[in-house]
C-alpha cells in the first residue's frame, strides 16, 4: 500500500524491514523491440540507479542475444538475467509478469522497475496483483528508497507517496529522468528463473504503422496537430515539415477520436508523454489532458487562429494565424 504524505512524517523504525539505500536491489525490466533497448527503458535505468543500490536487468525474448549484450554494457547494471523461451517473443504481459514474480521470489529484489510506457503498464500491474502489493505509477523523483514523486489530476498536482510494502512495483515517466549511458566493462550475466508457461492468452497478430520519421517517445523534435487540422488528409502539412526538421509527428485526443490519425500518435494524459527540445502545437486549443503530456517540453510553439486559445499559456512563442496558411508558408523557409 501506499499513502499521500499531506505533512511531515515521522522518522519509522527501520525493523519494520523498509529499504534504504544500503539494502536496496533494483529489478529493471528491459522493453525491447526487433532487437533494441526501448529508449524509455535507458530513462528508467537512471532512476532505478538513483535509488542507490544494485540494478539487476532482466531481458527475455525467443533470441535476446543482441539485447542482452546491450544491456550488459549499460552504465548502472550490475548483473543481467536473461529469460530465453519463445513464450516471450511477442511480450505477452501475463508471461512477463510471471516471470517477474518468480524472478523476485528467487533473488528477493526490494523494487521492481519499468519504463511507464504501453509494455510497462501492462505488465507490472499484473506483478503487483501477484505479489499483492500497490504498484506506484508514473514516477518523477525519488525521494528515498520507500518514498517517490508522482503527477496527479493530469498534472495538475504533485504527490508524494510513501510506500509501505516489502516490495516496491514502480513504473517511471521517461521524460523526468536522463537516459543511462554506457560502461566500459560488461555486466555478468545469468539464466532468469523458469516459470510455467501461460495459457491464458496467445498472440494472434501485430498491425505496425511503419516510418521513417523518429519515434515519438524519443524524438528531439515534434510537430502535433489537433481538432483544428480538420481531417486526416490534411497532416499531410505536418508530415512535409516533420520531414523538412527531422520530427515525429503526433496528435492530440481530440483529432485521434474524431479520426484523423491513429491513436498510437496521441499525446496527453491517456497517450503518449513527450518533452522533446521543440514541440510544434498546430490547432490544438490546449486542453487540460493535452498538456498533462508536452508541458516538459524545452521549448512550444503554438499555431492558433484563437487568440484565446489555452495552449498560447504555456507556449513559448505563438502565432495567431490560420494554420493552412501559416503552416505552409513555415515549411517552405525551413
Amino acid at each position: 500500500m501506499f499513502a499521500l504524505r499531506r505533512t511531515a512524517l515521522p522518522t519509522l523504525s527501520l525493523a519494520r524491514g523498509y529499504a534504504t539505500s544500503g539494502n536496496v536491489s533494483a529489478l529493471l525490466l528491459i522493453e525491447h523491440k526487433d532487437n533494441k533497448v526501448a529508449a524509455s527503458t535507458l530513462n528508467a535505468l537512471t532512476a532505478a540507479s538513483t535509488l542507490g543500490g544494485s540494478v539487476t536487468a532482466l531481458v527475455a525474448g525467443n533470441a535476446p542475444e543482441s539485447v542482452v549484450a546491450e544491456v550488459s554494457k549499460l552504465a548502472g547494471v550490475s548483473k543481467v538475467l536473461v529469460a530465453k523461451d519463445a513464450a516471450f517473443t511477442h511480450a505477452l504481459p501475463e508471461s512477463h509478469a510471471s516471470l517477474l514474480v518468480e524472478t523476485q521470489k528467487k533473488h528477493g529484489f526490494t523494487h521492481m522497475i519499468a519504463a511507464h510506457s504501453a509494455f510497462g503498464k501492462n505488465v507490472m500491474p499484473r506483478a503487483a496483483a501477484l505479489l499483492d502489493v500497490a504498484q506506484i505509477s508514473d514516477i518523477t523523483g525519488i525521494e528515498g528508497a520507500d518514498t517517490f514523486v508522482r503527477p496527479i489530476y493530469a498534472g495538475n498536482a504533485i504527490a508524494t507517496v510513501k510506500s509501505n510494502d516489502d516490495v516496491k512495483i514502480i513504473t517511471v515517466r521517461g521524460t523526468a529522468f536522463p537516459a543511462a549511458g554506457h560502461a566500459d566493462a560488461a555486466a555478468p550475466t545469468e539464466d532468469a528463473p523458469a516459470t510455467t508457461a501461460n495459457s491464458s492468452s496467445e498472440f494472434v497478430s501485430e498491425h505496425m504503422q511503419k516510418s521513417d520519421r523518429p519515434e515519438l517517445d524519443s524524438a528531439t523534435r515534434v510537430i502535433a496537430g489537433g481538432r483544428g487540422m480538420k481531417n486526416g488528409e490534411n497532416f499531410q502539412l505536418l508530415y512535409d515539415m516533420a520531414d523538412k526538421i527531422g520530427a515525429a509527428v503526433g496528435a492530440s485526443r481530440a483529432a485521434v477520436d474524431a479520426g484523423y490519425v491513429d491513436n498510437s500518435l496521441q499525446i496527453g494524459q491517456t497517450g503518449k508523454i513527450v518533452a522533446p527540445e521543440l514541440y510544434v502545437a498546430v490547432g490544438i486549443s490546449g486542453a487540460i489532458q493535452h498538456l498533462a503530456g508536452m508541458k516538459d517540453s524545452k521549448t512550444i510553439v503554438a499555431i492558433n487562429k484563437d487568440p484565446e486559445a489555452p495552449i498560447f499559456q504555456v507556449a513559448d512563442y505563438g502565432l495567431v494565424a490560420d494554420l493552412f496558411t501559416a503552416v505552409p508558408e513555415i515549411t517552405k523557409k525551413l
